[in-house]
């Protein structure tokens, strides 16, 4: 049996905003109907009516799941290097129930609040039972590590086994890279000749820190000495490029796949001019995480630089170890509150419909369209009026 919704703005996002609007959804969640009642609702049978805004589920473009157990066990504002390392530290120090049992309890929660579908990082495949029965859909990314050069073959070699676990489940997965501080040429070169990934979606972590940039421009920065204390890696294999890290990797990162550049936290107008000059516009997509960039290395990307360029944007939330929770109507407000030219509009296209572009599964999620099944949430607590997230404002799922 089909049910009806309205409430005082009806947001779709492939359309301008409707005022008591009405969205009729088939008993599987499916769009029917989308209703412009020009503002005057009537009373109709099973019509359910809700003060506040209606939208489409939101698309969580970054998560990492399996981190979920690691919640207040990482200090904030620390910088990436100090995090990677207190992350490394008490990464295997953790059951195996009690990672599942976090991961569970945060899937249930994104649900819960509105989220949809979910780009997910994953560096073992132990969330893989969680995603399979998960209300929520996920693409999964299976990252590769190996910074130097003897790393390539086993790194390429543990990803495919992990791969191959999400596949047989039939979960969406791809091998990308890490970082580029953290994955050499020659593994960039053996991720490019997998078979499995062809015409599969990229995502990787990219200028987290200022660190990152001077690595690769002069060698300097922390991570150097991170290596070799922390890891117990021999880097004298290493030459600095001279460039920028996204402008020393960039061409190894297939133009004809979606590309999500994760945080993007130090990104300078150098680096956007290249990337707009080497790639495909519409395949490439900047994931914004305000929460663990503040949580991290307590500062906010360029914002209205990658506005000015014309970037596609999308959100993610980072995971609990990064973050003290995995809320999208959290991470909007933290860029209405940074950023307050950022209209509403904007910042939901930014968490529903680019996400779900850059998946690419814009044919199911991203808007409020006859044919979709993106979820329908209300955000309640907002500012009708102006069209604002407020302190109080929190998502609740209705389908």
């Amino acid at each position: 049996m089909s049910r009806k919704f309205s409430a005082s703005w009806i947001l779709p996002l492939d359309r301008p905003p409707l005022k008591n609007g009405i969205v009729t959804v088939d008993s599987d969640g499916t769009i029917l109907e989308v209703t412009d009642t020009g503002g005057n609702l009537k009373e109709q049978e099973r019509l359910e009516y809700h003060g506040g805004l209606l939208v489409p589920g939101f698309v969580n473009a970054h998560c990492h799941l399996e981190l979920s157990w690691m919640k207040n066990r990482i200090p904030e504002k620390t910088g990436l290097v100090a995090f990677i390392g207190e992350l490394n530290k008490i990464r295997k120090t953790g059951s195996e129930k009690e990672c599942l049992q976090a991961a569970q309890m945060a899937d249930a929660r994104m649900f819960h609040d509105g989220i949809s579908l979910v780009g997910d990082i994953s560096n073992s495949s132990i969330t893989a039972g969680i995603k399979k029965n998960s209300q929520i859909s996920w693409y999964n990314f299976v990252e590769v590590f190996g910074f130097h050069p003897s790393r390539a073959s086993r790194a390429i070699e543990m990803a495919r086994v992990i791969w191959e676990e999400y596949n047989h489940r039939g979960l969406k997965a791809s091998i990308v890279p890490h970082a580029p501080y953290s994955v050499s040429p020659q593994l960039f070169s053996l991720l490019n000749h997998q078979d499995i990934t062809t015409g599969s979606i990229i995502s990787m972590h990219n200028q987290e820190s200022v660190d990152e940039d001077l690595l690769f421009r002069s060698g300097d920065g922390s991570l150097p000495d991170h290596y070799k204390e922390n890891l117990g890696l021999d880097i004298s294999h290493w030459k600095p490029t001279g460039f920028s890290s996204l402008r020393s990797v960039l061409p190894w990162l297939p133009s004809d796949r979606n590309l999500l550049l994760v945080h993007n936290t130090y990104m300078g107008e150098e680096d956007l001019k290249h990337l707009r000059e080497s790639r495909d516009p519409d395949k490439t997509f900047l994931v914004l995480c305000p929460g663990a960039n503040q949580y991290i290395e307590d500062s906010l990307p360029p914002v209205k630089l990658f506005r000015e360029y014309g970037m596609n944007i999308c959100l993610g939330t980072d995971s609990l170890a990064s973050n003290n929770q995995l809320s999208m109507i959290k991470e909007m407000f933290i860029l209405q509150e940074s950023f307050p030219e950022l209209h509403l509009t904007e910042l939901l296209t930014w968490a529903c419909l680019s996400g779900a572009r850059a998946l690419g599964m814009e044919h199911q999620f991203g808007t409020i369209t006859p044919g979709k099944k993106p979820g329908l949430v209300l955000i309640k607590g907002a500012d009708l009026a102006e069209m604002r997230l407020t302190g109080r404002s929190l998502a609740k799922r209705l389908v």
